[in-house]
């Protein structure tokens, strides 16, 4: 299934809740990752997505194939999977479509089942089987993937590309 941009989660982050849980805020901080991630994907073209600061840089495709692996390391928790780091290729669009998804299927499971006490983070890293509580998930893949978003934005803007001006992260919405 292909969504279009005006179908894809994130455009905006919704109003707050009016009760502060932990779940509440670990949703708003993914609604937070989605929507930086939303814009700062948005629009890219072939010379953005193959920008590198330097030789020994990732390009911002790259950073974004880095963003999708986050996304399914942090999804394969809800699914009770072992995570193995290995992942299909997709292009941009498919990877930006992917991604966002992925954010908005963690958010749903929260709100779903909010007990984070019962979900275990397991990772396979080459043969190396290791469980970790979802307290890795938020200091591990989702800061993680906050930091990379500001890589694409930074990557953008250098690229002659810049961010759209009116999206506002502050409030979660774009400016007219």
């Amino acid at each position: 299934m292909h969504l279009n941009n005006k179908e894809l989660p994130f455009q905006e982050i919704g109003d707050y809740p009016s009760t502060y849980s932990s779940t509440n805020i670990l949703c708003r901080l993914i609604e937070g990752l989605g929507y930086r991630y939303y814009w700062a994907t948005a629009s890219l073209n072939r010379s953005d997505l193959d920008y590198r600061p330097s030789d020994d840089s990732w390009t911002t495709l790259q950073i974004i194939e880095h963003i999708y692996g986050l996304s399914l390391a942090l999804i394969s928790t809800f699914h009770n999977k072992e995570f193995d780091f290995t992942q299909d290729s997709f292009n941009y669009h498919e990877l930006r479509e992917k991604t966002l998804c992925n954010f908005q299927f963690a958010h749903d499971k929260l709100i779903e089942d909010p007990k984070l006490n019962k979900l275990i983070i397991k990772l396979n890293m080459n043969g190396n089987h290791m469980t970790f509580p979802f307290w890795n998930h938020i200091n591990g893949p989702i800061s993680d993937a906050i930091w990379h978003c500001g890589q694409v934005v930074t990557n953008r803007r250098a690229s002659g590309n810049p961010i759209d001006s009116k999206v506002n992260v502050f409030i979660g919405k774009t400016m007219s």
